[in-house]
């Protein structure tokens, strides 16, 4: 027993040991190789199982048909040289092409949908007039008043002829009773079991989530944002109580665009390759605005989701607001904030005061000083929690997506933002952001002046913040 244990604590070592090596080769920061050295080394009977699950691991080989098909290629040229974009010089657009791997494109529409009710009335509505196909994804799906609701639908759309796909998270989804899932396919819809996804479950990579969140009718219109499916998006927890959020209606190429990244996540979950059996002409919006899609996640080989939020705090030049339920950011990301502030730049970030994820929440608090003696301001939302992931950069750029402001969004989640470069666009989502901040408070203290809970507890839990 004893020359047992002596050789399962020296190979335990030596698998620490490579770990740490993998972790000084990869680790996006000096900070975060360090940690996980030491961590690695120290008490390996820990760190080992801890970094197989949370050490960052990229997706290998995942295949993307915006890269593999020479088909789609083709097409999205076609829509470049057809659509060429009438983009304000002042805002740069190359680092946001290159990030999404996607052209901006003119020809789009983006309708802002405040809250629960009005972003589900308007889905469940275009649901209703699908005539080919519904492509839907959502990070959560739950088995309440709105699941049920959106079950009826997308069976009485089946029942019609409509061809429908129901793409989900299974972490996010891991309550989402079998039953409901069987009621969708014995309707004729296509869902895919968690046993039956070609997602990491077998590869220690539990970790990593497909935040998305993406319904697609005919490829002519689109949804996304910041809402699942479950009664609190409607304000229906007494917990949470209201609930704020924001989801926008897509028309135009951007359609074209999201269905794309859909049809790769669906290849990637499934292996069956969608693109000859969707509609690509999406058409023309009449409001002509200049736009495209951001995908961000773990299988580009660039750290897209950071460098999103960097292209937009650089290139601001008058302001820069950013609505986001979280708040711990990378290195790159907190030197952009305050060098944008520190060059009188209006930097806002909007967050809730009230508490979704304790540990997320505290961890806010460690960075907020920093960032307000350089300048920008935090300001703390109080009529229920703020979900809306949301970016106003000047009067030339206004985003709504799924992509939070955290080290998870920037690293281990998929996410997806719609870009608008038009001054439509920007006032609509100005006028959102008033209204917000209306009901929020400008942040005065410093984190000395909290409660000493927080006092202790933010810088603890920053510790944590490449895992939150």
């Amino acid at each position: 027993m004893g020359t047992f244990l002596a050789i399962f604590l020296v190979l335990l070592e030596l698998t620490a040991l490579v770990m740490a090596w993998r972790a000084i080769q990869h680790s996006r920061t000096s900070q975060g190789a360090v940690g996980w050295v030491v961590f690695l080394i120290a008490a390996p009977y820990i760190s080992v199982p801890a970094y197989l699950f949370l050490g960052h691991h990229k997706f290998q080989h995942y295949v993307t048909g915006r890269r593999d098909s020479e088909e789609v290629i083709e097409r999205i040229q076609e829509v470049k040289e057809a659509l060429k974009p009438k983009v304000p010089p002042e805002f740069p657009t190359k680092a946001l092409e290159a990030i999404s791997d996607l052209p901006v494109t003119r020809g789009n529409a983006m309708e802002l949908l405040i809250d629960g009710q009005e972003a589900f009335d308007a889905i469940f509505t275009a649901i209703d007039g699908a005539q080919s196909y519904i492509l839907l994804q959502f990070y959560i799906i739950r088995d309440d008043g709105l699941g049920r609701r959106l079950q009826s639908q997308l069976i009485a759309a089946a029942k019609r002829g409509v061809f429908v796909r129901v793409l989900y998270d299974p972490i996010g989804c891991v309550k989402l009773p079998h039953a409901y899932r069987q009621a969708l396919r014995d309707a004729g819809i296509q869902i895919v079991e968690p046993s039956q996804m070609r997602v990491p479950k077998n590869r220690f990579q539990l970790n990593f989530r497909n935040h998305r969140k993406t319904v697609v009718i005919d490829g002519t219109t689109a949804f996304t944002g910041g809402l699942n499916v479950g009664d609190e998006y409607l304000g229906l927890n007494p917990y949470f109580g209201n609930w704020r959020d924001t989801h926008v209606q897509l028309k135009g190429p951007v359609v074209s665009q999201l269905q794309l990244i859909f049809a790769e996540d669906w290849h990637w979950t499934t292996e069956e390759n969608l693109l000859t059996n969707l509609n690509w002409q999406s058409g023309r919006a009449e409001e002509d605005m200049s736009g495209l899609v951001v995908p961000t996640g773990p299988g580009d080989k660039l750290e897209t989701g950071a460098m999103f939020f960097f292209s937009a705090l650089a290139n601001a030049k008058e302001r820069v607001w950013i609505a986001s339920p979280y708040f711990v950011p990378d290195v790159h990301v907190l030197t952009a904030i305050k060098h944008a502030a520190l060059n009188g730049v209006d930097v806002r970030i909007l967050l809730p005061d009230s508490i979704d994820h304790k540990m997320v929440w505290l961890a806010a608090f460690a960075y907020f000083d920093e960032v307000r003696e350089a300048g920008a301001q935090i300001w703390r939302y109080t009529d229920g929690f703020m979900h809306q992931k949301a970016v106003l950069v000047d009067d030339t750029l206004a985003a709504v997506g799924t992509t939070n402001m955290d080290n998870r969004s920037f690293i281990l989640n998929f996410e997806t933002m719609a870009v608008m470069f038009d001054a439509r666009a920007a006032d609509d989502l100005e006028d959102m952001f008033k209204t917000d901040f209306a009901k929020s408070f400008l942040l005065e203290k410093t984190l000395n002046e909290q409660p000493l809970r927080i006092q202790i507890g933010a810088p603890i839990t920053r510790l944590f913040s490449p895992l939150l």
